[in-house]
């Protein structure tokens, strides 16, 4: 009975076994199966793990010492050929808003009131041969047209379409006139509208300021409409600026195009037109300007300036020097390397500079 006993006792604790086995290794993959779809780490990919094929070049001494050579070379030509085409420029500035205003009043009482003439009578010599054209600009100093309130105060859709004259969305303080009508074109950039003028005369010939095309075409066609027309534009009792004509669309009054162009720098030049004759050396430019605009409240400057221009623009002498200061490091660094490595080369790849067997010490 025993012996019979015996192994049907050990079977029946060898299949417990078995299925308690097999039950802990269900639960053990169901819990394998639940960490895996709860886990967070990205899926294997070469992107992920920078694995992707790279080029990794080798820096060696003729290679640094070429590139900074061929750098060198291509630079300075570059710098000489920009200042010479600076040098070549012609200009003629002269600073007025101090000399064209009266001594013994002033500035501001002088510069706001209409009872006082602000004609006043400037004469330039021309220093050398300018070629037509010859660009008149006004530039101004200290006047900060990047400021983040000035430049907001304007509304794109009313300059575009006419429809929309009533929306004056951003344009406060000069949004609407007194009677409640909105201002076309409002904001402080159109009413601060520069409005000195300038006409010359090279003894008793005239010479007459070309107006036309002196904005960005893409502004009259697109940002300026048609059959937009100023509508009352400084009739209030502070007048900030130039006035507009009010029998011409906006996209034909240049002038007012090209002051809305805001400025980057408080220092800045803008077009006021061009010259279409030759002016030779020695020759006396008489200058007939109106000082109407006011400078004299916040310290500004004003000058008017001539000049013609050469294929990279106006005077400009910082991409010249910039050329040729880069070019000129890179020659020397090439020099300096060539020199090392001549005087004191060293094998590439030699694992004896490494610091841990230059000190194996480890002091």
């Amino acid at each position: 009975m025993m012996n019979n006993s015996t192994p049907t006792a050990a079977a029946a604790a060898a299949a417990e076994a078995a299925e308690a086995s097999r039950s802990g290794s269900g639960d053990a993959g169901g819990s394998n199966n639940a960490s895996r779809r709860n886990s967070r780490r990205p899926k294997y990919s070469k992107f992920t793990q920078q694995e992707l094929p790279a080029c990794k070049p080798i820096l060696t001494p003729q290679w640094v010492i070429s590139v900074f050579t061929l750098i060198g070379t291509i630079f300075i030509p570059i710098g000489v050929a920009s200042l010479f085409a600076s040098n070549n420029v012609v200009e003629i500035v002269d600073r007025y808003e101090n000399a064209c205003a009266p001594v013994n009043i002033d500035n501001v009482a002088y510069i706001q009131s209409s009872t006082f003439d602000k004609t006043c009578i400037r004469t330039l010599k021309v220093p050398k041969d300018m070629d037509k054209p010859i660009y008149v600009y006004y530039e101004l100093d200290n006047f900060y047209q990047n400021h983040r309130r000035y430049v907001k105060s304007r509304n794109d859709a009313q300059l575009r379409d006419a429809s929309k004259e009533n929306q004056t969305t951003n344009c406060e303080p000069e949004k609407n006139a007194p009677d409640g009508s909105p201002i076309v074109p409002c904001g402080l950039i159109a009413w601060s509208l520069f409005n000195d003028t300038y006409s010359f005369s090279r003894g008793k010939e005239n010479l007459a300021v070309n107006k036309r095309g002196i904005s960005w075409k893409s502004d009259r066609d697109h940002k300026f409409g048609k059959n937009v027309f100023p509508k009352n534009f400084q009739n209030g009792t502070l007048i900030g600026g130039g006035k507009l004509d009010h029998n011409k669309p906006l996209s034909e009054q240049e002038d007012l195009i090209v002051w809305m162009r805001t400025a980057a720098l408080p220092t800045f030049r803008k077009l006021y037109g061009k010259i279409e004759v030759d002016l030779k050396a020695n020759d006396e430019i008489t200058v007939t300007l109106e000082n109407n605009y006011n400078t004299y409240s916040f310290g500004g400057k004003k000058k008017l300036v001539l000049s013609t221009t050469s294929w990279l623009g106006g005077k400009n002498d910082f991409l010249g020097v910039a050329y040729l200061t880069v070019g000129g490091l890179c020659f020397f660094l090439a020099v300096a390397f060539t020199i090392v490595y001549l005087v004191k080369p060293r094998k590439l790849g030699d694992p004896s500079y490494l610091s841990w067997n230059r000190n194996p010490g480890g002091r």
